[in-house]
């Protein structure tokens, strides 16, 4: 039994059809914005990438030259890379137990009189954040509220409310390992009125295509024949090659691509399909929480797994490496690490990113499987 975290988890084989043999169809691009614009209540751009949609959301908000965009210190590279292409500067905000800024560190921030213009929160990993709070702040200091979904698209509020739906405005990630997978792909709702604002969108270079519809099966015949050593060929000769992408892989700094219409399919059919995903991804959160030993766990995470999507299970220890290598021993992969390092001004991030440890929780884990990882980690805790 081999088990990774991410290298095309979420893609069954059906999917791997999809993404071969879907046509482009402009009906398909028309089927999405309808479908998001109905569920978010905003006006759609759909984009290649989602840090794109940043871009273009601090863009379009026409923000003051060189504007502090307030963002959890604790984030991909991705974020604070959208808010720097836009001419802007990123305010890092330290984080508590449950991996979001709070409402009282971002009001300290907004006391010091420092320009911050717009405020991102993330939900990190599904969590939600203080929603009420921070949006109260946000009016209050009139700073723009922008969420990003890349990892909570399907999260509830304390409130009830559902992610997506505070905001001035949305961005959605239908990148690699996110919720919603279709290998690349963003989304930006503008829920507010706004001055009328124009850019033009390129199309994806052909062979970048071709590499985004490969990707799909080429993960799936990596990971069927990973045990058999076969797949560590084929994923070493392809990686070579250079011919599987990468979550940070970008097109040219100046090209604004539009996602294509056989994604946007793609996407659709997840998107209807999300309340099974995110139940499978709640039982098997449970499951962790249950079996793990609590030594390496966050009640505050734990208590919020029904609101969450838990696009993964953090646990922490300071013996993280060791950890991974175990249950690399064991042919569990979960190395996909993207935080190694936090801003010198975000204590409490630093020190989390070196010791969180991601779970995978996607549509392919089975239950049994989830046992035995939380087996694994019990016996490593107990050697």
């Amino acid at each position: 039994m081999t088990i990774f975290n991410s290298l095309g988890s979420n893609y069954t084989f059906r999917f791997v059809l999809h993404a071969l043999f879907t046509r482009n169809k402009k009906h398909y691009t028309n089927k999405l914005i309808e479908y998001l614009e109905k569920k978010y209540q905003g006006k759609a751009h759909l984009l290649y990438k989602a840090r794109n949609a940043i871009t273009v959301a601090l863009h379009i908000l026409r923000l003051p030259k060189n504007s502090f965009i307030a963002i959890n210190g604790f984030t991909c590279y991705a974020v604070y890379e959208a808010i720097i292409k836009a001419g802007h500067k990123p305010y890092y905000l330290d984080i508590d137990e449950d991996l979001n800024f709070s409402a009282r560190t971002l009001e300290q921030a907004l006391l010091k009189n420092t320009p911050i213009r717009a405020v991102i929160i993330q939900n990190t990993l599904g969590i939600p954040c203080d929603i009420e709070k921070i949006s109260a702040l946000c009016k209050k200091y009139q700073c723009f509220l922008m969420e990003d979904l890349a990892h909570s698209a399907g999260t509830v509020y304390n409130n009830g409310q559902k992610a997506g739906t505070v905001g001035d405005c949305t961005i959605l990630s239908f990148g690699m390992d996110k919720i919603i997978d279709s290998v690349s792909g963003g989304a930006l709702i503008i829920r507010m009125k706004i001055p009328t604002y124009s850019y033009t969108l390129e199309k994806v270079p052909f062979k970048q295509q071709i590499k985004d519809r490969l990707y799909p099966l080429f993960t799936f015949l990596i990971r069927k024949s990973y045990f058999f050593l076969l797949g560590k060929i084929i994923h070493t000769i392809l990686k070579n090659l250079c011919l599987l992408n990468t979550p940070m892989e970008s097109l040219s700094e100046k090209s604004l691509p539009a996602l294509p219409s056989w994604q946007c399919h793609l996407t659709y059919e997840q998107l209807t399909q999300l309340e099974n995903n995110l139940q499978h991804r709640r039982t098997i959160a449970t499951i962790y929480s249950e079996k793990i030993n609590p030594f390496l766990q966050s009640k505050k995470i734990i208590g919020r797994i029904p609101q969450s999507t838990n696009l993964r299970f953090p646990a922490f220890t300071k013996r993280r490496e060791n950890l991974i290598a175990y249950l690399r021993q064991n042919n569990v992969y979960i190395s996909d690490i993207w935080y190694d390092d936090a801003p010198i001004q975000c204590p409490k991030a630093e020190k989390i990113a070196h010791r969180i440890i991601n779970l995978p929780t996607h549509q392919a884990l089975s239950e049994k499987q989830a046992l035995h990882i939380a087996l694994l980690i019990n016996r490593w805790v107990t050697s």
